[in-house]
């Protein structure tokens, strides 16, 4: 039996989360309060027939202690169950747009609560535990409703999500490092596009970009050197039982080098038949 925590920020994805995980074979529950897990959890392990592939979405919305969550959780694990916790995270300024665009109210716009940013800011703190805890944080401030739910099926699917699933992420130092990064590459050194005015308005996924940065001798060997140690480290991180890893590769801005270096990257991933996604976090700054 698996059984899936579904939380995270608010606006970050999660209706479109909780679809992708009902297509591949989840049951799922939205909005359950902590008091209550250790119940439904009770009845999950008396019910043996019928699916076998649980998910509950539990956030802001859900109110009191996640104690009693982390509580219900150990419960399962010692029956047997595997337990995973998803976390859906975005970048504040993306969240508030996000709020803004479809004009939805935060549920933590209460009294005292003012703005969609204050609400954001005690939302991060309430949910501060169950990101500590999680097994996959996913950060959806780059992706299309499409791509979130790709990236869930990779994931979480026992068909195709077997082994161990690499996010590439492209990022630009400027504005920081990504949180959730395992292993940073700075692609800086390389020959940089951002000085050609032609293809200064042009990101990486542009041919034209992509041919000029992969084009040096310096980005191909660099990218067998990040490729062999990306190889050699998997095993280890496969046997310390981590199933998602994000590399994240760094340049100035995170529009040009970056962008090209990560989609190669996965593409040679992909090449050695391992599962590999790309994610580009500064795109729109």
């Amino acid at each position: 039996m698996d059984f899936l925590i579904l939380t995270g920020m608010s606006g970050a994805g999660k209706s479109q989360a909780l679809k992708a995980l009902e297509d591949i074979g989840f049951f799922c529950v939205d909005n359950l309060p902590p008091a209550l897990i250790a119940k439904f959890c009770e009845m999950l392990l008396e019910a043996r027939s019928g699916p076998q592939r649980f998910a509950a979405v539990v956030d802001v919305r859900s109110r009191g202690s996640f104690d009693e969550l982390f509580a219900a959780m150990d419960q399962l694990k010692a029956s047997g169950v595997s337990v995973k916790i998803v976390f859906l995270d975005a970048a504040d300024n993306i969240l508030v747009n996000r709020y803004k665009e479809t004009r939805r109210r935060h549920p933590l716009m209460i009294e005292g609560v003012n703005t969609v940013a204050e609400a954001i800011g005690k939302e991060r703190l309430i949910l501060s535990s169950l990101r500590e805890q999680a097994d996959y944080i996913i950060d959806s401030s780059m992706l299309s409703a499409s791509q979130l739910r790709e990236m869930i099926t990779r994931l979480l699917d026992r068909e195709h999500g077997e082994g161990l699933m690499i996010n590439c992420t492209s990022f630009g130092y400027k504005y920081g490092l990504p949180e959730d990064a395992d292993l940073v590459f700075d692609v800086r050194v390389l020959p940089n596009p951002f000085y050609n005015e032609e293809m200064r308005p042009k990101t990486g996924l542009d041919e034209e970009v992509s041919h000029y940065v992969l084009g040096f001798p310096q980005t191909q060997e660099l990218l067998s050197r990040i490729m062999e140690l990306v190889l050699y480290m998997l095993p280890f991180y496969k046997k310390e039982g981590k199933s998602y890893l994000v590399i994240a590769i760094g340049c100035t801005g995170g529009h040009h080098r970056s962008v090209a270096t990560a989609e190669e990257l996965a593409k040679r991933l992909g090449a050695q038949k391992i599962s590999a996604v790309t994610n580009h976090r500064d795109f729109k700054k």
